[in-house]
C-alpha cells in the first residue's frame, strides 16, 4: 500500500512537471507562430471525434457499461482462511509484498520461501488474517503449501494410491515421515512385515506408503509400509508356494533366530527351520550353527498352500547317520567319542554326528558304587568305551568303560578265600557296619555284630574311625553277588566259654556303674564285659531310693546271677537288704508253700479192691 501510494505519488509529480513544460513550449511556440497565423479551429491540430446527435445517446450508454465492468471486475471475492493466487510486487530482508488483487499489498515472511523470491513471480498463498496485531494484511505461504498438499493427500486417501516420503526421525512408537510439506505418523508395527531389530536404518530415506488413517480435525495422517509389502508378499507368496514340492533344495536367508529354531526366507515367504532338523548332531541353541542375514542351504520338508506354511531341514541334505550304524558300530568294538550331555543315570557320548551312545552308571566301574557321573566325568570329556548292544530302530547305542578291564570280582573267590585273614582300610561307616576296602575298588563288608565277642557296639564310631588300618576275617566272598562279608572279631576265639568259668554263679565280683538307666544299672567288668542289674520287677519307690543311692563311676562288689552270652551281658545283683513289705509277702509265700504240702501228707489212702469194689 505504502509503494502503490508512494509510487502514485511519483507518477503524479512526473505528470505536473511535464504539462508545466508543455505549458511554457506553447507559449513560446505561440509567441513564434502569431506571426504565421495559426488556425485553431483545425479538426487535426485538436483530434475531435465528430459523434451524430442520434448516436450521442447510445454512445453514452456504452461508455458507461464498460466503465461498470471495468469498476466490478476490479474486485475480488476474498476470505480469511483462504488460498489466493498473488504476485510478488516488492521483497525487503525480511517480508515479501504479494499483490492477491486486495485494496493492498499481503506480507509474507521471507523465511517461509525456500528460494529467493524474485519479483513479478506469482505464488499461492494463506489469508491469514486482513489485519493483524500489527495492522498488516497477513499472509502465508508454507500454510498454503500445506493445505495444497494435504487436499492432494486427502485425495490419495479417497482413490487408495501410493505416495512417496521420506523418514526424518524416530519417535516414540514408530517414525516421522514428511509427505512433501506434510508430516505423519508411521507406527513400528507398520514399518515391515519382519520385526525391526534397527530402526535408524530407515532414517533419511525416501519410501513408498498406503496412507491409513486421516483426521481432518487435527490434520494428523498415519502411514503405513506394513500393508504394501504384504499385498507383495501374499502375491509372492502364493507364486512360490505354488511352485514349491516336498524335496526341493532352496537356498534362503536366516532372518530370525529363535531358542526352537530359525525363520528362513526364500524370497517372499518364510520357513520354519525347527532345531532339531539343523543337524543330526546335539545343538543346545540354533545360533550355534545359524547366523543372521546368512545365506543357508535348505530342504522342503513340508508345506501348506492354505495357511501358507513352509517346514524346512537342513540335516535333510546329509544321508541318515544311523544307516548302516550295525555295520559300522558291532557290539564288543571299541569306539572313541566326546561326552556331549550327563545325566544323573549317565553320559551321553557323540560317535559322530547324530550317533550317540548311553554309557550308564552301572557300566563305569566294576567296584565302585558311583551315584552321579560327576564323581568321575564331565562335559566335553573325550572317552573310549565298548559296545554293548545296539537298536537300530529305536536309535539306541548302549556302551560301557568298565568292560575294558577284566572283572576283578571273577576272582574274588580264589583271592580272598572264607577264612583267610587279610589287612584293610576303613572307608566308609554306616549304623550297621563298617566297609573296609582291601585292594582298590574292592571293599567288603564288617557288620556291627562281628566286631567284637564282648562288647556291646551301639554304632561302628564307638569301635572304628574312617581311615584306621585293621585285620579282618573274610566270612564270605561271591564274585557273582559282589560280596564281601569280613569280621573283626573272629579273628580271635571266642572268649565266652572260658568267661563262662571265670563269671560263675553267686560269685561276687566288682564292677564300675557306668550308665543308671530305669530299666537296670550298667557296669563294666573285667575282660571288657557289661554287667547289668536289672532294676524292673522292684517297685517304683525302690527303683527311685536306689537311683539316688548310686551315682556314674561308682564302684561296687555285685553278684553274678547268670552269663546271657547272646545280649553280651553279665546279669548281676546288688546285696540289698530287704523292706519289710518284702519280707512281709516272702514270709507269707513260705507259709502258703508249708501248708500245701502238710494238706498233701495228710491225705488218706484208700486200698484199690475197695475202689474196685465200688466201681461193681
Amino acid at each position: 500500500m505504502f509503494i502503490e501510494e508512494a509510487t502514485s505519488n511519483v507518477t503524479e509529480t512526473n505528470d505536473k512537471k511535464t504539462e508545466v513544460d508543455n505549458v511554457e513550449k506553447v507559449n513560446v511556440s505561440s509567441e513564434k507562430k502569431e506571426s504565421k497565423n495559426l488556425n485553431y479551429l483545425d479538426k487535426s491540430l485538436l483530434n475531435v471525434k465528430t459523434v451524430k446527435i442520434e448516436d450521442l445517446e447510445s454512445y453514452e450508454n456504452l461508455e458507461n457499461i464498460d466503465l461498470d465492468k471495468m469498476y466490478l471486475d476490479s474486485f475480488t471475492d476474498i476470505k480469511e482462511g483462504e488460498v489466493a493466487t498473488g504476485t510478488i510486487v516488492n521483497v525487503t530482508d525480511r517480508e515479501v509484498f504479494i499483490d492477491i488483487g486486495f485494496k493492498s499489498e499481503g506480507i509474507v515472511p521471507k523465511s517461509e520461501f525456500l528460494e529467493t523470491p524474485i519479483i513479478g513471480e506469482e505464488h499461492k498463498v494463506f489469508i491469514n488474517s486482513f489485519e493483524d496485531h500489527k495492522g498488516h494484511f497477513a499472509l502465508s505461504k508454507e500454510k498454503a503449501v500445506f493445505l495444497g498438499r494435504w487436499n492432494e493427500l486427502k485425495e490419495a486417501h479417497e482413490k487408495d494410491e501410493i505416495i512417496k516420503g521420506t523418514v526424518i526421525k524416530r519417535i516414540k512408537g514408530g517414525m516421522v515421515v514428511d509427505l512433501n510439506g506434510v508430516f505423519a505418523f508411521l507406527p513400528g508395527s507398520q514399518i515391515d512385515v519382519r520385526p525391526i531389530t534397527n530402526f535408524d536404518d530407515y532414517i533419511s530415506k525416501e519410501i513408498e506408503f498406503k496412507i491409513v488413517k486421516v483426521n481432518e480435525t487435527r490434520k494428523n495422517i498415519v502411514v503405513s509400509r506394513k500393508v504394501l509389502l504384504e499385498v507383495d508378499l501374499h502375491e509372492k507368496r502364493q507364486e512360490i508356494i505354488n511352485q514349491l514340492e516336498t524335496g526341493m533344495v532352496l537356498e534362503g536367508t536366516v532372518k530370525n533366530i529363535t531358542d526352537f529354531g530359525a525363520f528362513i526366507d526364500l524370497g517372499g515367504i518364510d520357513g520354519l527351520l525347527h532345531i532339531t532338523d539343523i543337524t543330526w548332531g546335539r545343538i543346545n541353541h540354533p545360533s550355534e550353527v545359524l547366523e543372521l542375514d546368512k545365506t543357508v542351504t535348505v530342504k522342503v520338508i513340508d508345506f501348506d498352500v492354505e495357511k501358507v506354511r513352509v517346514s524346512l531341514g537342513m540335516k535333510q541334505l546329509d544321508p541318515e547317520p544311523w544307516e548302516g550304524a550295525e555295520e559300522k558300530y558291532p557290539v564288543n568294538s571299541l569306539v572313541k567319542g566326546k561326552i556331549v550331555n550327563m545325566m544323573n543315570y549317565g553320559v551321553f557320548v557323540e560317535l559322530e554326528k547324530g550317533v550317540e551312545g548311553l554309557i550308564h552308571v552301572s557300566e563305569m566301574s566294576w567296584t565302585r558304587h558311583i551315584k552321579n557321573p560327576n564323581e568321575l566325568y564331565k562335559l566335553g570329556d573325550e572317552v573310549e568305551a565298548k559296545i554293548l548292544s545296539i537298536d537300530k530302530e529305536e536309535k539306541k547305542i548302549s556302551l560301557g568303560i568298565k568292560q575294558l578291564t577284566e572283572n576283578p570280582w571273577n576272582e574274588i573267590e580264589n583271592k580272598y578265600p572264607v577264612g583267610s585273614t587279610n589287612k584293610g582300610v576303613v572307608r566308609n561307616l554306616t549304623q550297621f557296619g563298617a566297609f573296609v576296602e582291601l585292594e582298590d575298588g574292592i571293599d567288603g563288608l564288617v557288620h556291627i555284630s562281628d566286631m567284637s565277642w564282648t562288647k556291646n557296639i551301639r554304632h561302628p564310631k564307638d569301635f572304628l574311625k574312617k581311615g584306621d588300618h585293621i585285620n579282618v576275617k573274610v566270612l564270605e566272598a561271591s564274585g557273582e553277588n559282589r560280596r564281601l562279608s569280613l569280621g573283626i572279631k573272629q579273628i580271635e576265639e571266642d572268649p565266652w566259654e572260658g568267661l563262662k568259668t571265670i563269671f560263675t554263679t553267686g560269685k561276687q565280683i566288682e564292677g564300675k556303674i557306668l550308665r543308671i538307666l530305669d530299666k537296670g544299672i550298667i557296669f563294666t567288668l573285667e575282660h571288657d564285659l557289661e554287667g547289668i542289674v536289672p532294676l524292673k520287677r522292684l517297685s517304683k519307690q525302690a527303683r527311685a531310693d536306689i537311683k539316688s543311692k548310686y551315682k556314674q563311676d561308682d564302684t561296687l562288689n555285685v553278684i553274678v546271677q547268670e552269663i546271657d552270652q547272646e545280649s553280651k551281658k553279665v546279669i548281676l545283683m546288688l546285696d540289698i537288704p530287704e523292706s519289710k513289705e518284702q519280707k512281709a509277702k516272702k514270709e507269707e509265700k513260705e507259709a502258703i508253700k508249708k501248708l500245701k504240702n502238710e494238706s498233701t501228707s495228710d491225705k488218706i489212702e484208700v486200698p484199690q479192691d475197695i475202689i474196685d469194689s465200688l466201681k461193681s
